[in-house]
């Protein structure tokens, strides 16, 4: 079994911001608590986004499991949009062709969503590689916990089918079959 976590919440969580991989912010206390609550099943290692967010719902979720930072698991870089919510890039044209073509087209200055999938799921797979045991935890971003699933998840989804919130995440099986958890 292979689990698949998005990281605790951070304050631009908690305000609906565009937080990619330029920045590099700390959970919050509401982001901690909530994550203080949740019960992981063991595992023998842990593959973690290096950003701070990642690296402290690792410590909290798998106290004494070391965590293996993979630079290829951060997060989309959100180019222009980075930082910014939706109220604050509303009535922009840049933003309103991102959104007009359902979140293909890459960032201002960023990754599309399809450069980013491919990022990855191919850092996925490496890191998963060696391992036939399962038994593996990724701490991640929303974004790359949809990615993993888009390719791996039986039965299929899109992207988009596979979003979940901070904290939250899937136990994929071997084969592809999957539960929330």
């Amino acid at each position: 079994m292979t689990l698949l976590i998005r990281h605790g919440a951070t304050q631009g969580n908690l305000e609906g911001r565009y937080i990619g991989c330029r920045t590099d912010e700390p959970l919050c206390s509401k982001g901690i608590q909530a994550l203080m609550t949740r019960h992981m099943p063991p595992v023998r290692r842990v593959f973690v986004s290096p950003m701070r967010r990642c690296l402290q719902t690792a410590e909290i979720l798998f106290p004494g499991v070391p965590a293996t930072a993979v630079f290829d698991l951060r997060e989309c870089d959100f180019g222009a949009f980075e930082g910014m919510n939706y109220a604050e890039l509303n009535g922009r044209a840049d933003y309103q062709a991102w959104i007009d073509s359902g979140g293909e087209l890459p960032f201002p200055g960023g990754e599309s969503r399809a450069q980013f999938a491919l990022r990855s799921v191919r850092a996925f797979e490496e890191c998963a590689r060696g391992f036939a045991d399962g038994e593996s935890a990724f701490v991640v971003h929303g974004g790359t916990v949809m990615a993993v699933m888009e390719r791996y998840a039986r039965p299929r989804g899109t992207y988009f089918d596979f979003q979940v919130g901070c904290g939250e995440g899937y136990a994929l099986e071997d084969g592809g079959a999957y539960a929330r958890l």
